[in-house]
């Protein structure tokens, strides 16, 4: 009954911003884990960035530190990961991952998430 759903994806230049959205649906907003995911082609998943619902307390890759943001809206039950400075090296599948329900000492990219999304392709050029 759990869903994320994530959209916002594209192709982009070198430089450039993309915001993705995941939308959750089925479970109680607060006091969870969300975290974006990627993946590119022949590399391992890798975490990106995780937020937990209940304080705000984030966590990021050292990759996206200063260019990624991630944030909530409680209104609208989702979350979000704003991409900035986007480099080719940022080009992969993006998922939404969500932990349900946890605390915040078991939050960050290395939580064990056991929902996902379908992903969306986010794509930067040179």
């Amino acid at each position: 009954q759990v869903q994320l759903v994530e959209s916002g994806g594209g192709s982009v230049q070198a430089g450039g911003s993309l915001r993705l959205s995941c939308a959750g649906s089925g479970y109680t907003y607060n006091n969870n884990c969300m975290a974006w995911f990627r993946q590119a082609p022949g590399k391992e998943r890798e975490g990106v960035a995780a937020i937990y619902t209940g304080g705000g307390s984030t966590f990021y890759a050292d990759s996206v530190k200063g260019r990624f943001t991630i944030s909530q809206d409680n209104a609208k039950n989702t979350v979000y990961l704003q991409m900035n400075s986007l480099k080719p090296e940022d080009t992969a599948m993006y998922y939404c991952a969500a932990d349900i329900p946890t605390i915040v000492t078991m939050c960050g990219i290395s939580a064990d998430f056991g929902y996902w999304g379908q992903g969306t392709q986010v794509t930067v050029s040179s």
